[in-house]
């Protein structure tokens, strides 16, 4: 499998897209994005109900997108990428 990824805002955003193949949508969409400063974010999955797709290119371009969204928040409104819990 090809890994999807992009560099969006000077962050690092790389599709993490995990198959459950008895399901009629068997991919989950997730993403991994790096900071500038090399730190990496845990797996962050798209909602719930947006998380599983039929296809798998479609979920990786969902998870891009995701990352993206996820990199405006927190550059244009201060929503952190990582908790503060070890």
């Amino acid at each position: 499998m090809t890994v999807m990824q992009c560099t969006y805002r000077d962050h690092t955003i790389v599709a993490d897209v995990m198959e459950y193949p008895d399901n009629p949508t068997p991919w989950a969409g997730g993403c991994h994005i790096t900071t500038p400063d090399g730190r990496t974010t845990r797996r962050m999955p798209l909602p719930v109900e947006h998380a599983f797709m039929a296809g798998l290119e479609e979920a990786q371009h969902a998870s891009i997108a995701h990352g993206k969204w996820l990199v405006d928040q927190c550059l244009d409104h201060g929503k952190p990428l990582f908790s503060d819990a070890a």
